[in-house]
């Protein structure tokens, strides 16, 4: 085996090092955030199952920030421009889905601008969002509905993965250079997942290259959705969801995510504890105005779904 050669002397390959006292030393500006808490600079997939309400969320999410009006109803955002890419829809329609949508607003937003074409990446579609950022210094947001639409294709016989990746780098490297957050609209597969990324559709190229992920669901009980936040500069979080549509506007619920999407005692009795942590089951069941033994048998099930946690005096907890 031929020795590998050194490079010509004081060269560097690897870019720019840090030492690891001079990485600690330096300051760095906080990230931008498009929606604090759910949207940072960066590639964001948004993804869920067709027709469960993810071209309202992203298009509502354009309206509020180009309009300057909080996001999901209740999240004080910055305003600023918006190019949201609408690869499914026609003008006709995205006029219909936005006279909804308008209704409380009254006006539409001139710093929304909305395209119903893009070339795929590859051809060229990076170089289209970039030079709209370059014309548009200070945006905030560009949606691409649906990715699927410009990921396009690679010359010569890549690999899925690889082809995935790179489409994935092609448009990070656009939304890192003008630090703005960039989201992509994205199917989930149709089997089950207990994780939330595993259900994100195609090879692990697309979410493993994105900066964070979102992944709406339909909630089983109160909630209308459920919307699962991931990522890298994300505090990973479930949010419960509600859709009016009238206007087609997703709001977010308060509280925890479990107390919207499980039944109505298994709600009261979390809300109990999260005021009364250790509390047994009749001093609960007398609370909240369930028979005692209901409230038994529904903390049993509870603990058994990791929803509660007791010890061995019968005095339950909700897990941190």
């Amino acid at each position: 085996m031929t020795e590998p050669q050194p490079p010509a002397e004081n060269a560097n390959l690897f870019g720019e090092t840090w030492t690891a006292d001079r990485l600690m030393a330096a300051e760095f500006p906080p990230p931008k955030w498009a929606v604090p808490g759910v949207l940072c600079e960066g590639v964001t997939l948004l993804a869920g199952p067709p027709k469960v309400g993810k071209s309202w969320m992203s298009l509502g999410l354009g309206l509020d920030i180009a309009a300057g009006r909080p996001a999901f109803g209740s999240i004080d955002i910055a305003a600023g421009p918006v190019l949201y890419l609408a690869l499914e829809d026609t003008p006709r329609r995205l006029q219909n889905r936005m006279g909804k949508m308008l209704k409380e607003i009254g006006t539409a937003p001139p710093m929304l601008t909305l395209a119903m074409d893009c070339p795929p990446l590859p051809q060229g579609g990076d170089r289209a969002i970039a030079g709209w950022l370059h014309r548009n210094g200070n945006a905030r947001l560009v949606v691409i509905d649906v990715f699927a639409k410009v990921r396009g294709t690679e010359q010569g016989h890549v690999p899925q993965y690889d082809a995935d990746y790179a489409a994935m780098t092609r448009i990070k490297k656009v939304a890192d250079y003008y630090g703005i957050a960039v989201v992509l609209v994205h199917h989930v597969r149709k089997a089950v997942h207990e994780d939330f990324l595993a259900t994100v559709s195609g090879t692990n190229g697309i979410a493993g290259a994105a900066d964070a992920v979102l992944v709406l669901e339909r909630a089983r009980n109160n909630a209308d959705g459920v919307l699962h936040v991931t990522g890298r500069d994300v505090e990973e979080a479930d949010h419960a969801l509600s859709f009016n549509p009238t206007t087609g506007a997703w709001s977010i619920l308060d509280g925890p995510a479990i107390d919207h999407t499980v039944g109505d005692t298994r709600a009261l009795i979390l809300r109990y504890l999260r005021e009364h942590p250790g509390s047994q089951p009749k001093d609960i069941a007398a609370a909240i105005g369930v028979t005692a033994d209901n409230v038994r048998r529904t903390c049993a099930r509870m603990c058994d779904a990791n929803q509660l946690t007791k010890n061995a005096t019968s005095q339950y907890f909700v897990p941190l």
